[in-house]
């Protein structure tokens, strides 16, 4: 599979798919909160995709059953939403895709629930840094790799570990595209980044060890094999003539 070069015309699409899965996360943000499920989280955030005429791309992808990724904790992603009730301190990690006329956009943040710990907090922030200077290397003649290059070398620096199992990817005409983007990278390596790419940068950051393993019990819920939190924040991201644009970087709130 080739890496696509967007047209006008299909950039302005995943532009409003991302403004949607954006607004999506917004929304949620007053739900949020100790008491509530995860699943009654899906449930709100199904609703207010339809609502706006689009669909969750990840329903009925490769048999998954819900319209988002809910991942409290130790849970790296993939969190399948279920009676889980949100307690004062968590973190919690809601990912949504959304497809609208045909076009996906994807998006993942961080909620901190109540009081939550100065070592939960730091998690949180530095995750938040890392998708931050990731973002900063999209730029035509850029290599793809340089990405996961600062990714990695910064949360190290702050004592945490990227996971490596798990990756960006191209997005826009359809869910899962190439490039793949590795958080953890050589400098200099993968495909030069051209105007018109789209892809997620989703970095995963543990405050433990790097590895995951998934739940047998529902195939999806990958959790750190340590039991220590994790965090992750994600944008699209298309390449520009000059640099880049967050696609779902509508609210400039992460």
């Amino acid at each position: 599979m080739a890496i696509i070069i967007k047209t006008a015309e299909q950039i302005e699409g995943i532009r409003k798919s991302s403004r949607l899965a954006a607004e999506t996360l917004k929304y949620l943000e007053q739900f949020v909160k100790p008491g509530i499920t995860t699943l009654e989280l899906d449930t709100l955030a199904e609703e207010f995709v339809h609502k706006h005429g689009a669909k969750a791309a990840t329903k009925g992808y490769k048999g998954y059953k819900h319209s988002t990724c809910i991942s409290p904790n130790d849970v790296v992603c993939h969190g399948v939403p279920n009676d889980y009730v949100v307690k004062d301190g968590d973190i919690i990690n809601i990912d949504v895709t959304c497809i609208l006329d045909g076009y996906y956009g994807d998006t993942c943040r961080m909620y901190e629930v109540g009081n939550v710990s100065p070592y939960a907090h730091k998690l949180v922030e530095v995750t938040k840094e890392c998708l931050h200077l990731g973002m900063a290397q999209c730029k035509p003649g850029n290599h793809l790799g340089n990405i996961g290059y600062v990714i990695n070398e910064h949360a190290v620096k702050n004592g945490y570990s990227v996971v490596f199992e798990f990756c960006g990817h191209g997005v826009g005409i359809r869910f899962h595209e190439d490039p793949q983007v590795d958080h953890v990278a050589k400098k200099d390596s993968g495909p030069i980044l051209r105007p018109g790419m789209t892809f997620t940068i989703e970095p995963m950051i543990n405050a433990g060890k790097a590895r995951c393993k998934v739940d047998r019990k529902d195939g999806w819920t990958a959790r750190t094999i340590d039991g220590k939190l994790s965090a992750q924040f994600e944008h699209t991201i298309l390449i520009t003539e000059t640099g880049y644009e967050a696609l779902t970087d509508v609210f400039h709130d992460f």
